[in-house]
């Protein structure tokens, strides 16, 4: 059944609302081309765009004719502010941005281990109010929130988790009560970290991979045929509970230690470090795990014989692949990224170690890269989810 003509105008309009979002500003003439609509309904187009405040003119093209068709049409910007939300266990940061996601504004703030659920809510919805104060936002349209743990998949809200704050699940309801009429969206940080690798990072050639996030604790996220996939009950990708070799025994239904994590966490590395001698200097907002990777990975590539730095890489790289090798025989996804702060602080020279002893480990070809985007791959993830639930709304064709 052919569409109706209000349908069929909604469509194009949402088609060439995406394509000015993924090419920039484009002149009427471009627009026809690419959309292969014809130019009397590029031209209504334009004017419904214009008249619901999505699109305006934002300059010329570089033609020497003048007229309407050389006019450079661009998305307006600031027809939404969005702000995302990178929540972990000792604090906050928050971005604003517009809705081509143009960051106006960001900020953190340290919440301590011992503070209380009310006063650790309430600093991270004030870090909210005061980013977007300082964007010179008033209304935010979409908060995207990224978090350790499990999402419900039937309710979409962060699921009640054994070792993490409770400040965590009380934030959304929070932020939703204190900054009407926003939508508040919740994610989990590891998937979030995945939806940034594949946009904007070292999966963007792949729409089936695994990301494995190696930060204070161990997480992977699944993308098959380009699609994130959760599972029944939210749990997909909660490796850190993964049986493996080497550990003192298996793990429980309600602590890790004993599975992956009690090998390849950011305490095992620390441990594993000072067993090779390998210091570094504390750093801020990333596991002192990270520091000392990056620290052995500095003096590798400055002197190749370096025996300790190269040991503490090759064990570490055995311990990863570990893990790595029992998600590829269950998955075949055919690419492996390593992201989070030890992944990136591991860059090339962690992951072609992996790359190696999966290769041995498994017959089936695994390509495993350093993530390029480290620890602010969250931030980004949810940065790409509020602009594009935003957009979707916003370009939403109506209701028939």
């Amino acid at each position: 059944m052919p569409a109706s003509p209000s349908t069929a105008r909604a469509i194009n309009d949402r088609l060439a609302l995406r394509l000015l979002q993924q090419e920039g500003p484009l002149t009427a003439g471009q627009l026809k081309q690419l959309t292969g609509l014809s130019r009397p309904s590029v031209a209504d187009l334009v004017e419904r765009l214009a008249a619901a405040g999505l699109i305006g003119v934002v300059g010329e093209s570089g033609e020497q004719r003048r007229g309407p068709n050389a006019r450079l049409y661009g998305i307006v910007a600031d027809r939404a502010h969005l702000a995302a939300l990178d929540v972990r266990t000792e604090g906050v940061t928050v971005l604003v941005s517009d809705l081509l996601g143009s960051v106006l504004a960001e900020a953190s703030v340290p919440i301590g281990d011992g503070t209380d659920t009310g006063p650790a809510v309430e600093q991270a919805v004030t870090l909210v109010e005061r980013t977007a104060k300082e964007a010179g936002v008033e209304r935010l349209h979409t908060i995207a929130v990224g978090a350790p743990g499990l999402i419900d998949p039937a309710t979409g809200e962060l699921r009640d988790s054994s070792g993490l704050p409770e400040w965590h699940r009380r934030l959304a309801a929070a932020l939703q009560e204190r900054l009407p009429p926003a939508r508040v969206l919740v994610e989990n940080e590891t998937n979030l970290a995945a939806l940034a690798e594949q946009r904007d990072g070292a999966a963007q050639d792949r729409d089936t991979f695994v990301l494995l996030w190696l930060g204070h604790g161990i997480g992977a996220a699944v993308v098959l045929d380009g699609v994130l996939r959760r599972g029944a009950s939210g749990g997909t990708g909660e490796i850190g509970f993964l049986p493996v070799p080497g550990t003192s025994g298996p793990p429980s239904a309600t602590d890790c230690e004993g599975g992956f994590h009690s090998l390849a966490g950011a305490a095992a590395i620390t441990e594993l470090a000072a067993r090779y001698g390998i210091v570094a200097p504390a750093a801020q907002h990333e596991p002192h795990a990270a520091a000392l990777v990056r620290e052995a990975v500095a003096r590798v590539e400055a002197d190749a014989g370096d025996p300790l730095a190269s040991g503490f890489l090759d064990l570490l790289a055995e311990r990863v692949a570990l893990g790595a090798a029992s998600v590829v025989a269950v998955l075949d996804p055919g690419c492996l990224v390593l992201a989070g702060e030890i992944g990136g602080a591991g860059g090339e020279v962690l992951a072609a170690r992996v790359r190696d002893r999966v290769g041995r480990m498994s017959p089936l070809p695994t390509e495993v890269r350093a993530g390029t985007l480290g620890g602010g791959a969250v931030l980004r993830g949810a940065l790409l989810m509020a602009r594009d639930g935003a957009q979707d709304e916003l370009f939403a064709p109506p209701e028939r």
